[in-house]
């Protein structure tokens, strides 16, 4: 029977002589401890370490990856995820659907990642079908019922260095405490201050997440001064606990301070209820300056990524909540929106900016030449719709040339799927080993120079960009 065992040369070149080159490389660096500087996996998880419910609870359920591709095809939603505030879907049937529509996943990414999954992590050797859909369920729900597949388990079979998480400024951090004071947990498990839902007075919950930060922080937010009081005095929290580094997501770049009256003007109104779609956007984009201006003072190094459409299918939203696959990508500038701020901040030293995008005709028109120039900006990894091995390619040979290898941030998994992010990082290293292959190849690089750069993509970037201290 034919099984998911992978090719061990996946992803590498076809001419043989590049590929042998590839493999070399890929071979230095393919057990090197993982460092995950940006990611959604919640400390909690590690903190409690309760047995995985299920196999679709694990791999399925959650995973905007694996549904959208279901949902993209007509596969209702809602046979795989429940929608919210509902019970739970019966496990074996979602299981079952995933089983019927593995056709829909061939070539993809995600079939990449569950197929690591699979065979790597829980050692199936039996290929994924209808007829072998409740064989396989349950040879992986026999696996979980073994402390062996446990969180902490998991996290020390990958190999996992460093984990960041993706924290609201209010978070008391009791779980990444909890695993810091633990002397038999190995790894660290960072915080990430993400303060998104304070920035915008015209959106929905702006209100209740300024109350959650005054009461976090013991700083009134009924003045626009205290807010940034409050922002201020919660990043100090979130480096006492480890943390390094902040992430912001917003719908563009523009980065502009208000003076103080106005912005005074527009945080009053906001609390009215009455702030306009356009006083929220110009609110918003002064927060995104202070944002930048605090990570200048404070030399926390700060993730942005602007340009997606959240939540763009409404009826979706409704039902099954946010972060369910809808998410879209927007054309994306950096280079006027961020003038202001790169001016007043871009050549400090103390100011690390890391800048994602989902728009990748903004890699070599805008974010490499910004790093080429600015000791502040660092070009993201390519991730979310461009994590995969092609996309991977295309950013090298976009970036390269600009910013060359140090100014970039390392490999992102950015995932909440955590069984996939040793699936992820294999497909990384693998595509980062087959582009230097090349280079050696077309005699841009010498071997021992690759051989360098592989290393430093993995065991020196990421630690560097995020300002993580080496174990």
């Amino acid at each position: 029977m034919p099984t998911t065992m992978m090719h061990p040369d996946r992803l590498f070149p076809s001419d043989p002589a590049t590929r042998d080159i590839a493999r070399d490389l890929y071979l230095r660096v393919s057990d090197a401890p993982i460092c995950s500087p940006h990611g959604h996996v919640p400390a909690s998880m590690l903190a409690e370490n309760a047995p995985f419910a299920s196999p679709t609870d694990l791999l399925i359920t959650g995973d905007h990856y694996v549904t959208r591709v279901l949902h993209g095809a007509g596969v209702p939603l809602g046979q795989v995820q429940a929608p919210a505030g509902a019970p739970p879907v019966d496990p074996r049937e979602a299981w079952r659907v995933l089983a019927a529509n593995w056709r829909l996943f061939r070539a993809t990414p995600v079939q990449y990642w569950l197929e690591y999954q699979l065979g790597e992590v829980f050692g199936v050797t039996t290929r994924l079908t209808p007829d072998t859909a409740d064989l396989v369920y349950d040879e992986i729900a026999e696996r979980l019922t073994d402390d062996a597949y446990r969180p902490r388990a998991l996290f020390e079979r990958f190999g996992v260095d460093v984990l960041a998480t993706t924290d609201d400024p209010a978070d008391d951090l009791a779980a990444h405490r909890i695993l810091a004071e633990d002397p038999t947990f190995r790894g660290r498990v960072l915080p990430t201050f993400r303060a998104d839902r304070s920035m915008d007075p015209a959106a929905t919950g702006w209100i209740a997440a300024l109350d959650r930060l005054a009461a976090a922080s013991d700083i009134a937010c009924d003045t626009h001064a205290g807010l940034l009081a409050a922002l201020r005095a919660r990043r100090a929290y979130f480096r006492a606990a480890g943390g390094t580094a902040t992430d912001t997501g917003v719908a563009d770049a523009w980065a502009l301070p208000l003076d103080d009256a106005e912005a005074e003007r527009i945080h009053a109104a906001g609390l009215r209820g009455t702030a306009t779609v356009a006083e929220g956007t110009a609110y918003r984009r002064d927060i995104l300056y202070r944002l930048i201006e605090m990570s200048a003072e404070d030399g926390m190094v700060m993730q942005l990524h602007p340009g997606v459409h959240r939540n763009h299918h409404e009826p979706t939203l409704e039902r099954h909540g946010a972060d369910t696959g809808h998410d879209l990508p927007l054309p994306t500038t950096f280079t006027e929106p961020l003038r202001r701020a790169l001016n007043d901040f871009g050549t400090d030293t103390q100011l690390r900016l890391v800048l994602f995008t989902v728009d990748e005709t903004a890699f070599s028109r805008e974010l490499a030449p910004l790093a080429g120039f600015y000791p502040s900006v660092y070009v993201g990894a390519p991730w979310w719709f461009l994590d995969t091995p092609d996309a991977m390619e295309r950013y090298r040979r976009s970036i390269t040339d600009s910013a060359g290898f140090a100014k970039t941030s390392g490999f992102i998994d950015d995932t909440r799927a955590f069984c996939s992010i040793p699936a992820r990082h294999d497909m990384a290293r693998r595509a980062d080993a087959s582009y230097l292959a090349s280079l050696v190849a077309t005699h841009r690089l010498t071997e021992a120079d690759a051989a360098d750069i592989a290393d430093d993509l993995v065991r020196r970037i990421p630690y560097d960009t995020f300002r993580i201290p080496q174990a």
